[in-house]
């Protein structure tokens, strides 16, 4: 009896928490992400403590989870177009068609927008441009995800509350129209460049869009920097998550939804770096804390639901020794593309002449290799072979992923240190993985049982009270 009693109590208080319309709502998703994206993680973390196990992610603790598949209506594997555009609107479409049905003409209304018309302000957020696929699809409809200015122009046309990102791509289509931001000014928002212009401009401004520094954007306006390469006065996704939940909750009696990407994850996994990778799901996970303080403080009225647009990179924990040594991947203190800048400042500094012991040292403070991380005599060969090929000629055929070029010697050490990891991959693009599902909250208990990715919007609808048709 008592055991039935108890599961009794458990259906009642499932249903009492269910019945609890989602005021505020965060959807984070994790651009590549994954399930070994976060099991990696998790088993990198657990190694870091010396144990074989892992160490929870915050989110990977949450009550809910599940997964979900990804392919879009005319592909098995989805970009990140369609993939965001089912997770906004709850429908499928053909990859590259952002907030359109598959007949690249017919547009379809996003979460964000039906929250917005319930009266709800509404957030977007990402690490990369705002203007990219996954947050264009919640405010744009566009029969190509490569038409950034006429994707920025949605931005005003939806008339959010808050949007953060890097930049705009192509903030004045090629030199050929307006200035993104001169529209955004016409259109009542105030632009902030960093977190502290954040803080000093929020409080008088009734609609908002953060951005980097301008120093940040003529160096990179296409992203944020990963985590890993971070310097002391960069903006993370953590500061945008901060600013956004405060710049929303300046009236908080009309609830929010807000929508966070992080969108790097990708981006390493597209290179095949696992290093950034993992560190880059750390940083999703820091952002995640802020949305999960703003719940501790409004458990009945929140809900966080965390998930992704497809995995990237077909990343394989194992390579066939039953063993895993992921310990390793803490030696690497930049990314691929940072490793590839630290290798164009030797090339600028010598003329071009660069000697292999200056390489050697590069590697050795980057990666560890033949100090805290042991090469084989035939990994060495490797990267000196590398060095032989594209650094005694005149110029050097970069390496090239979905969205970097780096140089060849880069690529290669992320690669031997992958290998002494025990990692693979599978190929430089998305997979058809299935990704991850978390949820806590009000309206938790609707994420259950294996879904589809156009089910999470009509399920985060359901819970706070908005449509999706």
């Amino acid at each position: 009896m008592k055991k039935i009693s108890f599961f009794l109590f458990c259906l009642l208080l499932a249903s009492f928490v269910h019945a609890q319309q989602a005021k505020y709502v965060f959807f984070f998703i994790g651009d590549g992400m994954g399930v070994n994206q976060v099991q990696g993680t998790e088993l990198y973390l657990g190694e870091l403590d010396g144990k074989i196990a892992i160490a929870p992610l915050d989110f990977t603790e949450f009550p809910y989870a599940t997964t979900s598949s990804t392919y879009s209506a005319t592909n098995g594997v989805t970009d990140s177009a369609a993939g965001g555009t089912a997770l906004s609107t709850g429908k499928k479409t053909m990859n590259g068609v952002i907030g359109m049905e598959k007949d690249q003409q017919t547009p379809v209304a996003s979460i964000a927008m039906r929250a917005k018309e319930k009266g709800f302000r509404v957030g977007v957020a990402t690490s990369v441009s705002v203007d990219h696929a996954t947050p264009a699809a919640f405010y744009a409809h566009n029969p190509s995800r490569k038409n950034y200015y006429q994707i920025g122009k949605d931005l005003f046309l939806a008339g959010f509350d808050f949007y953060a990102g890097s930049d705009f791509l192509d903030p004045d289509n090629q030199g050929k129209s307006e200035s993104l931001y001169s529209l955004a000014q016409k259109n009542g928002y105030t632009l902030a460049r960093g977190y502290d212009d954040f803080v000093s401009k929020s409080d008088k401004a009734d609609k908002l869009i953060l951005f980097q520094t301008e120093e940040e954007s003529k160096a990179h306006r296409d992203a944020i920097p990963f985590a890993i390469d971070r310097k002391e006065g960069d903006l993370a996704l953590s500061d945008i998550t901060r600013a956004a939940i405060r710049f929303l909750s300046k009236d908080l009696s009309k609830g929010f939804f807000l929508m966070v990407e992080g969108g790097k994850i990708d981006w390493a996994c597209h290179s095949n770096d696992a290093a950034t990778a993992f560190r880059e799901v750390m940083d999703l996970n820091e952002a995640i804390r802020q949305a999960l303080q703003f719940y501790e403080e409004h458990p009945d009225e929140t809900l966080i639901v965390i998930s992704a647009d497809h995995e990237t990179g077909g990343l394989v924990l194992g390579t066939g020794e039953y063993a895993l040594n992921l310990q390793a991947l803490q030696y690497q203190r930049v990314s691929e593309t940072g490793f590839t800048s630290i290798l164009n400042g030797l090339r600028r500094q010598t003329g071009n002449r660069v000697a292999w012991e200056q390489v050697e040292e590069a590697l050795k403070a980057n990666f560890g290799f033949w100090n805290e991380v042991k090469l084989t005599e035939a990994q060495e060969k490797r990267l000196r072979d590398v060095f032989d090929r594209t650094f005694t000629g005149e110029s050097v055929e970069m390496e090239k992923s979905e969205y970097a070029q780096d140089e060849p010697l880069a690529a290669e050490a992320v690669r031997v240190l992958n290998e002494i990891a025990l990692i693979g991959w599978v190929s430089g693009g998305h997979s058809a993985g299935y990704v991850p599902v978390f949820a806590i909250g009000a309206g938790a208990d609707l994420f259950q049982g294996r879904m589809d990715n156009i089910e999470i919007p009509a399920r985060i609808a359901e819970a706070a009270g908005y449509v999706v048709e």
